[in-house]
């Protein structure tokens, strides 16, 4: 059998693994009806943020919101700011969905597509005050390290898509990729651990315990907030 990939090629390693599960007919719904609202359909050109959210404002991005709990509470409590969500698992987008139309909020939008490609592809330099990653897949085998998603080039990534002096706020219950993530944003030029070299965070008032945290603790995980100052290049 011959490969019909074009030679040169280079898939890049994702991740994540599409697990899409069932869709209950309440997410089923708002993904047909709230999805006009909420929804941006990826295109891969350049997105004028102003134009999607109706107004300018101070923006946050949430990286792989899963259910979309805390992106929902953060955008609920803070109406004079914007939040964009990614996710590529259809029931959590859903889900989003349905809760954002039950509220009636206005300061919400959702993608549902690849994060990088979004920020890549989409995404004009210092659009964002905040980027947050709650809880990432932490791929704890060894073999599947690599798919890890914070790594130096994905740092490079969200530096350039933060304002100087935006924060990037990552959070996990796994202690070995916790370890993984200072490594790599401590060796990171472009940001400053806002309390102290290494330092972990309090978990932020901001960020709810998530559905993914109590199950961490339940399992006797503990739980590890980082927040990261953008640098100002001029200064």
């Amino acid at each position: 059998m011959s490969d019909s990939r074009a030679p040169g090629k280079h898939r890049p390693i994702k991740s994540y693994v599409l697990r899409q599960g069932r869709l209950t007919p309440g997410q089923e719904r708002a993904l047909e009806q709230a999805w006009p609202r909420y929804g941006l359909d990826y295109a891969g050109s350049p997105r004028d943020l102003d134009a999607c959210f109706g107004r300018s404002a101070s923006r946050i991005l949430e990286i792989g919101f899963g259910n979309g709990d805390a992106l929902l509470a953060a955008a609920q409590s803070d109406p004079d700011r914007d939040y964009l969500g990614v996710e590529v698992h259809r029931p959590g987008v859903g889900r989003l969905l349905l809760n954002a139309a039950k509220a009636g909020i206005g300061n919400l939008r959702v993608l549902h597509h690849d994060a990088v490609e979004v920020l890549d592809h989409e995404i004009a330099d210092a659009s964002f005050d905040e980027v947050r990653l709650y809880f990432p897949d932490p791929w704890h085998k060894v073999r599947h390290n690599k798919r890890r998603l914070v790594q130096p080039a994905f740092v490079a990534l969200i530096a350039r898509k933060l304002k100087a002096g935006g924060l990037f706020h990552l959070a996990t219950d796994w202690a070995a990729y916790a370890e993984h993530m200072l490594e790599v944003m401590e060796a990171s030029p472009m940001f400053r651990n806002r309390l102290a070299p290494r330092a972990v965070a309090p978990r932020p008032a901001w960020r709810i315990e998530t559905h993914f945290q109590k199950r961490g603790e339940r399992l006797g995980h503990g739980v590890f907030d980082l927040l990261y100052d953008r640098v100002d290049p001029t200064r």
